[in-house]
C-alpha cells in the first residue's frame, strides 16, 4: 500500500482556505440581500445648512445667496497689511554656549526668548550683551538674525 501524498497539515490548510472562501461568499450574499431593505439614494444624501451643520432636509431655494468664486479663500489668507513696524528689535543675550554655537536673546519689548545661532552674528557677542536683531521664522520657530552689538 502506498501512503497518500497529502499530509494532515496540508489537508488542514486546504480546509481552512475553503472555509474562509465560503464564509466570505456568505457575507457577500448577506450584504447583497440586506441592501434591498428599502434604502435608496435619497436616504443617504446629507445637506449642509447655512451654519455649516449637516442636515437631512434640503435647503430652501428662496434663501440662496450669490457667492463670488474669487472671494472664496481655500488656503491661509495672506496678511498683506502686516508690515513689520519695528523690524529691528533690541534685546539682551540671556544665554550663549560658545562651544555649541547657539543661545537665546530676551526681547526687551515683549520679554520673549528668541533662538540665535552663531552664524547669525555680525559682531562678536557674549552673554548679557545688549544687541539689536531682526526676527525671522526658522524651522522650529522664531529665530534672531543680523545680530549686532547695541551701542
Amino acid at each position: 500500500m502506498s501512503r497518500s501524498q497529502e499530509t494532515y497539515n496540508k489537508k488542514e490548510v486546504r480546509n481552512k482556505k475553503e472555509k474562509k472562501r465560503k464564509d466570505k461568499e456568505k457575507k457577500r450574499l448577506d450584504r447583497k440581500e440586506n441592501a434591498q431593505d428599502g434604502k435608496s439614494f435619497d436616504d443617504m444624501i446629507a445637506y449642509v445648512d447655512e451654519n455649516g451643520r449637516l442636515t437631512s432636509t434640503p435647503p430652501d431655494p428662496s434663501m440662496r445667496r450669490k457667492v463670488n468664486a474669487e472671494d472664496i479663500e481655500v488656503s491661509v489668507p495672506r496678511n498683506s497689511s502686516e508690515a513689520p513696524e519695528n523690524a529691528v528689535r533690541k534685546g539682551i543675550v540671556s544665554f550663549f554656549n560658545e562651544s555649541k554655537g547657539y543661545g537665546f536673546i530676551r526681547d526687551l519689548d515683549n520679554q520673549q526668548s528668541v533662538f540665535v545661532h552663531i552664524n547669525d552674528f555680525v559682531d562678536s557677542i557674549g552673554e548679557q550683551n545688549r544687541v539689536t536683531f531682526e526676527i525671522e521664522m526658522g524651522h522650529k520657530g522664531p529665530r534672531a538674525v543680523n545680530v549686532k552689538l547695541d551701542k
